[in-house]
């Protein structure tokens, strides 16, 4: 949850009044009852003074908004409870459901698909990521994601019944991994590989979730599933079928009219731009690089292209992305961020890419314009994927991250690149801060210190410790590095998201070297490897590992591995070796 005010936007942190505010946005121009609050912000049984509490919450969420000039009339006292009024102008939610019920009666498929993507658009992240009330977590979280969900299925069949099955693999990937018991993703996915020639490709997504169902849940595919992938055993021609009807809306809207949309590529009036870049959630440190970084992007002179490169997991992406909100209003054009990569890892292909990507004109760099634009292309595999789509961009700044160094882009098309190092101790206890508190950090300053060592001052670590802090708020600083500490890989795992997994993102970078890198690299960072990392390996290996993100540095200055990536290769190898000992001893 956050609020926006102009260029300013604000990402509350976790506490009895974001929870409160949580459970009134959950219900706009609604009465919430007092009793349903108080529920809402102490989750058991609330304490005798609760009712006078929660008064105070009102009054600091009231002082808050006069803060960012809202009007501190917004939360209504009514008998009975508390009252916010909200339209499209005031929060997302109510946007969302206003553009969603008013695409039921769009003049055709095209309008449907436009208002549907608009309202998507406004979604980043979890929903209620920051909020720390259990109950709004277990019952209103997942209800507001399964409206998300119908709506992006929703999407998927508009955007298969016109046949554009490229355009549409990115979602259906993410949608079939993030929730693959949800069959029609897989369906939607399956029928898009289909109808773009990867037949093999459909018939191993439908084995893949056909053993899954049986394993996990004992049950076959669903009749839907079952009858395409006889279709594609037989070689069927799947032409585009009219998308079925939409579903209905959440729920009825009164007294709020749907706006008119404009055409697509026209600005939507009276909100805010779907491409708007919120701020990383308590993004700490990197100064001088956000204003490197910004000063070449905005630059009239000289190509405004930057490669952020570094380890796996290191911040590229949040320095990326907050840099790029910061530096949003020098375009007026508008802000594209492209993940060139799904979420299990692989690439995407240049084509995929390039269909992504927005209309442009001439090279990079080539103009200043009132339609001047920023194009992220996040998560590069190489130089292979980022060269061939910089014509595409045209006039636009360009920021790339990506684990490789991307020498060649930088070498034909000119600009700078910036390679990350771990944040220093002051700039992870910032991170940490913001993320579970101030007053958390500050009440334990030598266990956060501890902490932020035992994550090896990587932002994905951090983050990962952070969450696991939020979720147990009775747990301490110190408890929890001295929990981590005793196998820091693999407790620095968040379940529900491999995005969130130091095994699952630095396992997918290993998986990405090719077997003699791979090789060098456990070598390098593993048991008894104290030494120069240089010694034994020939220059060629050490650059190739150092363009993959594994090691740092070099001449004239010596290689070396990061702390935390050496902790990992020593996990990776030791626990290898423990599963491979059975499998040796079983007879033959």
């Amino acid at each position: 949850m956050s609020i926006a005010h102009g260029p300013e936007t604000v990402v509350l942190k976790p506490s009895k009044p974001t929870s409160l505010l949580a459970a009134l946005l959950l219900h706009p121009n609604t009465v919430v009852s007092t009793t349903y609050l108080l529920r809402a912000v102490w989750d058991e049984e609330p304490p005798a003074t609760a009712r006078a509490a929660l008064q105070t919450c009102v009054l600091r969420l009231r002082r808050l908004f006069a803060k960012y000039g809202i009007s501190a009339t917004t939360i209504e006292a009514v008998p009975g409870g508390y009252r916010m009024r909200n339209d499209t102008e005031t929060l997302d939610l109510v946007l969302f459901r206003t553009l969603t019920a008013g695409a039921a009666s769009a003049t055709g498929p095209g309008e449907e698909l436009y208002r549907l993507r608009e309202a998507l658009s406004l979604w980043h992240g979890q929903p209620l990521a920051n909020v720390a009330s259990r109950m709004l977590q277990q019952d209103a979280a997942p209800a507001l994601e399964q409206e998300r969900l119908r709506v992006l299925e929703r999407v998927c069949d508009l955007e298969l019944a016109a046949g554009n099955c490229h355009q549409v693999l990115v979602d259906l990937y993410e949608g079939a991994r993030r929730h693959p018991v949800r069959e029609r993703f897989t369906e939607q996915l399956i029928e898009a590989l289909y109808r773009t020639g990867r037949q093999a490709e459909a018939l191993a997504e439908y084995r893949t979730v056909r053993d899954r169902l049986r394993d996990e849940l004992g049950i076959d595919p669903g009749p839907g599933l079952r009858r395409l992938e006889l279709a594609i055993l037989r070689s069927e021609d799947l032409a585009p079928a009219p998308p079925t009807p939409p579903p209905a809306p959440a729920r009825a809207l009164t007294g709020a009219d749907v706006p008119a949309l404009p055409p697509r590529g026209a600005p939507a009036p009276g909100h805010r731009p779907a491409r708007a870049v919120p701020p990383v959630p308590a993004f700490a440190g990197r100064e001088s690089d956000r204003r490197a970084i910004a000063e070449r992007l905005t630059s009239a002179e000289g190509p405004r292209l930057v490669v952020i490169s570094g380890a796996p997991g290191i911040g590229k992406s949040a320095l990326a992305r907050q840099t790029a909100h910061e530096t949003q209003r020098s375009f007026p054009g508008g802000v594209f961020v492209l993940a060139l990569a799904r979420p299990d890892g692989t690439p995407l292909t240049v084509e995929e890419a390039a269909r992504l990507l927005p209309e442009a004109g001439a090279g990079v760099g080539a103009g200043t314009g009132a339609d001047r634009r920023l194009i992220v292309l996040d998560d590069a595999a190489g130089a292979w994927q980022v060269t061939p789509l910089l014509p595409a961009a045209g006039d636009a700044s360009v920021v790339v991250t990506s684990r490789r160094g991307l020498a060649a882009v930088v070498a034909t098309h000119g600009g700078a690149v910036h390679r990350l190092d771990v944040l220093r101790p002051a700039e992870a206890s910032g991170l940490l801060a913001g993320l579970i508190g101030a007053r958390r950090i500050a009440a334990e300053p030598a266990a956060a210190r501890e902490l932020a060592s035992v994550c090896g001052h990587f932002p994905l670590a951090l983050r990962i410790a952070a969450g696991r802090l939020l979720t147990r708020p009775a747990l301490s600083v110190a408890d929890c590095a001295a929990w981590l500490a005793a196998d820091p890989p693999a407790r620095l795992a968040l379940a529900e998201d491999a995005r969130l997994s130091v095994p699952e993102v630095f396992g997918q970078a290993l998986d990405a070297l090719a077997p003699h890198l791979r090789e060098a690299f456990l070598r390098l960072g593993g048991p008894g490897a104290d030494g120069d990392p240089s010694a034994g390996e020939s220059e060629t290996v050490l650059e190739q590992l150092v363009d993959s993100g594994l090691l740092e540095d070099g001449p004239p200055g010596p290689y070396r591995v990061h702390d935390f990536l050496r902790v990992y290769a020593r996990w990776h190898v030791r626990t290898h070796e423990t599963a491979a000992a059975p499998a040796a001893a079983a007879p033959r």
